[in-house]
């Protein structure tokens, strides 16, 4: 069973960076040539700031036209694949959690808000607001005085307030979720990704939660705007496209990785939710 390829932090320098955090001028990264990847993850937080750029970015297989004045916001494990057009400007951050909350609640709560939403667009004048915040991000690490890991945290929690008032301001948010349920959402999601393999009904969730059926699927509801056992469906659809287009992994293994003895089932519960067998989907998406 091959694993979608995973990319870690690294440094413009030789050494491993040891920060765990990393920023980089988009101009600069692009030297004059277009940026053309394959799909692939990265085990760290990825926003790209575009001043202007063009170009198409897919994030889970959601595609997005790159336009003037956007911020894309991935957490660690996301599959993407970017094309960007040379000439375009703006900033490539990159850092794990440890680096902004190790141990900060308040922290771990705001980049939980921010990183809920892929795509941020937003107009010329809010943009130039962040784009101030991350060009001072950039000059303190690309000087890196005493004491510059800290400005940088205090700058990244300006930055991840403005997005998420900019986010608030929109009013796309299917419900009001508050700290309590951001957290459990969080709790369940995390669960998915280490128990999908034998558990994949809701109410296996909710005892591991220590809440009732009815309470996991009110939080999802609130957050999401979906049914708990819709969220585990999703999570096993999205792991599924996952290993079908960025890996040459077998049907049956991609099933059996996910917890299925029976592939035939698996194929008719993809076919049902997408629409395509496993191999169509492969052949028609690839």
């Amino acid at each position: 069973m091959k694993n979608i390829p995973v990319r870690h932090i690294h440094s413009t320098e030789e050494q491993t960076l040891s920060d765990g955090f990393n920023i980089r001028d988009v101009h600069n990264l692009l030297a004059g040539k277009d940026m053309i990847q394959e799909l692939h993850r990265h085990d760290y937080y990825y926003i790209l700031a575009l001043e202007k750029a063009r170009g198409t970015h897919v994030i889970d297989f959601a595609k997005y036209d790159i336009r003037n004045h956007s911020v894309f916001f991935m957490r660690p494990g996301q599959v993407h694949q970017l094309n960007l057009h040379v000439g375009s400007t703006g900033y490539l951050l990159q850092f794990n959690s440890d680096f902004y909350h190790p141990g900060d609640k308040a922290s771990g709560q705001l980049l939980r808000k921010v990183s809920n939403k892929n795509v941020c667009p937003l107009d010329a004048g809010k943009f130039r607001k962040i784009l101030n915040i991350l060009s001072y991000i950039f000059q303190e690490y690309k000087i890196k005085q005493e004491g510059y890991r800290d400005v940088i945290r205090a700058n990244l929690g300006i930055f991840f307030i403005e997005l998420v008032r900019n986010q608030q301001n929109r009013k796309d948010s299917p419900g009001n979720p508050n700290t309590y349920h951001l957290d459990r959402m969080e709790e369940f999601l995390s669960l998915l990704e280490s128990h999908i393999q034998k558990s994949k009904k809701a109410s296996e969730y909710a005892d591991m939660l220590n809440l009732s059926a009815f309470q996991l699927n009110a939080i999802t509801r609130l957050t999401l705007g979906k049914t708990s056992s819709d969220v585990i469906n999703d999570y096993i659809l999205l792991e599924s496209k996952r290993f079908l287009l960025a890996t040459t992994n077998q049907v049956n293994q991609i099933a059996s990785h996910l917890g299925y003895d029976d592939v035939s089932y698996f194929i008719r519960f993809f076919k049902k939710h997408t629409g395509y067998s496993p191999d169509a989907f492969r052949q028609n998406f690839r």
